[in-house]
């Protein structure tokens, strides 16, 4: 059986049960967002390569205590690089390519690959990822899909990404498959922009507590 190249983001995801995706216009406010979210209990950050100012971000985020920051919208193995450069410490695809994997695997930078499909999930199975990124989560049958991969890929864990909100994410905690989930409606750009930390400190706490729970 094929070594599982996901030990450590297995433990990352385990930290809490939200991680932020982040999109981050101006670096000049990254240390401050950082310490907001990691201070509220969130201490795994995505940012996403989304904008000019990411690489900037992830450095500025990098340097502070009691986080792991990562880079999301890893799309190439140039972007995997760079992130690594910048103080990256793992890595986030939307999908799963060989030459994303060879690239991470030869910068020994932990990815998060993203699937769709119980082939993808088999596929990044076969190369070794165990814990996996459902992407994006909601417009491929979400909790759903969920459930019926658990069935015969029990030992695949997953982070569902896309369309969560604050109402879902524990219907989707509750799931015996899924670690954790990504959010991005914890610090919208509105309030990075307003530097409104004690809104977004406000939703990361909120986060940071949720538990798995089925609606009615």
């Amino acid at each position: 059986m094929t070594p599982s190249r996901s030990d450590h983001t297995r433990y990352l995801c385990g930290l809490a049960p939200v991680i932020p995706v982040l999109v981050i216009p101006d670096a000049a406010v990254a240390a401050d967002l950082g310490r907001t979210l990691i201070g509220a209990g969130l201490p795994v950050l995505e940012v996403t390569l989304r904008s000019d100012a990411a690489l900037d971000a992830i450095r500025a985020m990098a340097a502070l205590p009691g986080g792991h920051v990562g880079a999301g919208t890893v799309l190439s193995a140039d972007d995997a690089r760079r992130a690594k450069d910048h103080g990256a410490t793992f890595a986030v695809s939307p999908g799963l390519t060989d030459a994303i994997a060879a690239a991470c695997e030869d910068l020994d930078l932990p990815l998060l690959p993203g699937v769709a499909t119980a082939t993808e999930a088999m596929a990044a199975r076969d190369m070794g990822f165990d814990m996996l990124k459902l992407f994006p989560a909601e417009a491929v049958g979400g909790r759903a899909l969920l459930k019926a991969l658990a069935g015969p890929l029990p030992q695949l864990s997953f982070c569902p990404t896309g369309g969560i909100t604050t109402a879902t994410a524990p219907d989707y905690l509750a799931l015996a498959n899924v670690t954790c989930v990504g959010g991005s409606w914890i610090a919208p750009e509105a309030d990075q922009r307003a530097r409104d930390w004690d809104a977004i400190g406000g939703r990361a706490r909120a986060a940071a507590s949720l538990q798995g729970q089925v609606s009615p």
